[in-house]
């Protein structure tokens, strides 16, 4: 019995040990290998910005460096902390006392079992959530944001793109203006008749317009430093809403109008449908 007992302790403390390195260098080595094959490709930029791609991607290198020189340590050595804590103190037994103790350490027993127990089933738990989100990032196809989540982002306040002064002004060069900055205009420019007559030529996807218009939006999803400060960049076009689905990538030739109370609009002389961009943000 006692070489069972042994042989199980041993087979358990295993098991932990692979769960441990698993969860640690396991996940990290498996997001690192993720983000290494979406930079070579080009498609870590569905993600974060181009300017934090060289920075996820050194990022992942000294990652994987670490993953490769933790596999040369023993099996468990994760959880020694290379020094030794000394003779664990065991506690005086006194006679008269015996029955006492002997409660004591069952009723003090039951509950330090309770919470192993739930810390157990606790670590497992997140073990496998966690397993599972990373497996899904290495199996499941990268994709952008959905025209859904931009459209209900569309009401959130947008940063300027431009500079605030400018803009308002009406000095601004919007030469090389995408979506995101005519948004900007859109919403903060003062001097509207100053854009009047600009022309552009953007793309972004149709989603509705403004209730009681008849055109559409140009929807384009705007990020900072990754998707998950996208904010919704929309302007309103000139398009019968039943022309194109919501969606729909399209590109916008035609010109800036503003209207006699001072809000602006694109009138299109060509619209293109077109296929979603390699890149389908701007920044």
């Amino acid at each position: 019995m006692s070489e069972q007992t042994a042989r199980s302790e041993q087979t358990a403390t295993r098991i932990r040990a692979l769960g441990t390195r698993w969860l640690g260098v396991g996940l990290a080595t498996v997001i690192s290998v993720v983000t290494l094959g979406l930079g070579l490709t080009g498609r870590l930029n569905l993600y974060i910005s181009p300017e934090s791609v060289w920075f996820a991607c050194t990022a992942a290198v000294v990652t994987l460096a670490g993953a490769i020189w933790s596999c040369t340590l023993p099996l468990g050595e994760e959880s020694d902390h290379g020094h030794d804590h000394g003779p664990v103190p065991v506690p005086a037994v006194h006679g008269d006392h015996d029955g006492a103790d002997h409660d004591g350490a069952n009723h003090d027993g039951a509950p330090a079992s309770s919470r192993r127990a739930l810390a157990g089933v606790a670590a497992v738990a997140g073990g496998v959530i966690a397993s599972g989100v990373v497996v899904a990032g290495l199996v499941l196809p990268p994709a952008s944001l959905s025209v859904e989540l931009a459209m209900s982002r569309a009401g959130e306040q947008s940063a300027l793109f431009a500079g605030a002064d400018s803009v308002a002004l009406g000095v601004a060069d919007t030469s090389t203006f995408g979506v995101g900055d005519w948004a900007s205009v859109f919403t903060a420019a003062t001097n509207t008749a100053a854009y009047d007559g600009a022309a552009v030529k953007l793309t972004g996807f149709v989603t509705p317009g403004a209730s009681g218009d008849d055109g559409v939006n140009l929807t384009r999803l705007v990020i900072t430093h990754c998707v998950i400060d996208a904010q919704t960049a929309v302007l309103p076009v000139d398009v019968k809403p039943d022309e194109y689905a919501t969606g729909q990538w399209v590109e916008i030739t035609g010109t800036v109008r503003a209207d006699a109370d001072g809000k602006l609009r694109i009138e299109p002389t060509d619209v293109v449908a077109i296929d979603e961009p390699g890149d389908p943000y701007e920044y």
